[in-house]
């Protein structure tokens, strides 16, 4: 029993011996060789979503003819009291079907019937016209020999909308000749007492993932990440809220790459920040100074950040050297910027999902 017991006090020691030694490496890696990996890798994993089918879609500047935040013009425009349109609503399978005009009908649904039943929404269209929406309510006799090879398959839909306030929920897979490209999710709201409220976000079938959080009101807060696996790639959360003055003041800001993490907090008994600090691994790195760079009026604008591209971190390491977040990035933070966008806009759910989604929801009027 005591060798015994000596065996395990060895064990016990070995192991928190080798937790401090990784403890001790952590602290001893260099921040400046970790946030230029970390940059590197977030570099590969963009490049890896704006190549994908999912992207292409998601960016597509064909789509960029009605307002962002998916406040659908086509049902808010004709709809002066509120009114909602839910998935049970329109559940079922429908397939475009070129055609011509046909009087008293519904613009969209000359061009969709109804094939099938489900409890989802399903709408089937040929990949040409959901690259070119614009020619979707176009006939040409061309047309009748597309296939409908694109599959937006909606399994949770909810819209309540009126001239001024919205509610939008909205889930969906998206496939392109029987392979999966990737899945949308969007929530969506608006109102007088609480302002408005955005969350979206892309999975892409390489299992990146990118996300995007957008409120309104008396707290403004924005949240910028992408991430695969569970793993945050990148990170930008700015929060402000409103002062005395109806002005909105930073409250907080963090920038992540990787494993490194930038933080400015408020600063104890008043109403102004700290100064930045950056951590290696949740370990705080007291050699390195931190310097946040602004462009523009702060009374101007509601948000600073680099994703909003009127802010830059420059970071001085422990040997004297420095570099920014734009440097580091180099020409990827503008494909970073064009991801957030694009998540933040979502053309793809109000010019081809909302749009077929009022046209059965008018026709069943109609009927």
């Amino acid at each position: 029993m005591k060798t015994k017991g000596i065996y395990l006090a060895l064990v016990l020691f070995s192991v928190i011996a080798w937790s401090c030694t990784s403890q001790d490496g952590l602290n001893n890696q260099s921040l400046k060789t970790s946030i230029t990996a970390n940059a590197q890798e977030l570099i590969t994993a963009v490049n890896s979503i704006t190549a994908s089918s999912g992207y292409g879609i998601l960016s597509n500047s064909d789509l960029a003819t009605s307002p962002s935040m998916v406040k659908s013009a086509e049902a808010s425009s004709v709809t002066p009291i509120t009114d909602t349109i839910s998935l049970s609503q329109i559940a079922g399978v429908y397939d475009y079907k070129a055609a011509k005009y046909k009087k008293w009908s519904p613009m969209l649904f000359n061009f969709f019937a109804k094939t099938g039943t489900s409890s989802d929404f399903i709408v089937r269209l040929p990949e040409a016209k959901i690259k070119h929406p614009r020619l979707l309510l176009l006939y040409t006799p061309a047309d009748t020999t597309l296939v409908n090879d694109y599959v937006i398959d909606v399994s949770k839909y909810n819209y309540v909308f009126g001239r001024y306030l919205w509610n939008y929920n909205l889930a969906s897979t998206i496939t392109v000749k029987n392979v999966s490209i990737g899945s949308l999710t969007v929530q969506s709201s608006r109102n007088k007492s609480e302002g408005q409220n955005f969350v979206s976000g892309f999975t892409f079938a390489n299992g990146y993932e990118a996300k995007l959080k957008y409120s309104t009101g008396d707290t403004i807060l924005s949240v910028y990440n992408i991430s695969k696996g569970g793993t945050t790639l990148f990170e930008e959360k700015f929060t402000a809220i409103k002062d005395s003055a109806s002005r909105h003041r930073e409250k907080q800001y963090s920038l992540t790459i990787g494993n490194v993490q930038v933080i400015r907090t408020p600063t104890h008994g008043n109403n102004g920040l700290d100064s930045a600090k950056v951590y290696l691994g949740g370990v705080l790195q007291t050699k390195a100074v931190v310097k946040i760079i602004d462009s523009g009026s702060k009374d101007d604008a509601t948000e600073f950040s680099v994703i909003g591209h009127n802010r830059d971190l420059q970071i001085t390491f422990d040997d004297g050297t420095s570099t920014t977040v734009n440097q580091l990035l180099g020409s990827t933070i503008t494909d970073v910027r064009s991801l957030f966008l694009s998540l933040r806009q979502v053309y793809f759910a109000t010019n081809v999902v909302d749009w077929v989604a009022w046209s059965v929801k008018l026709n069943r009027l109609n009927m």
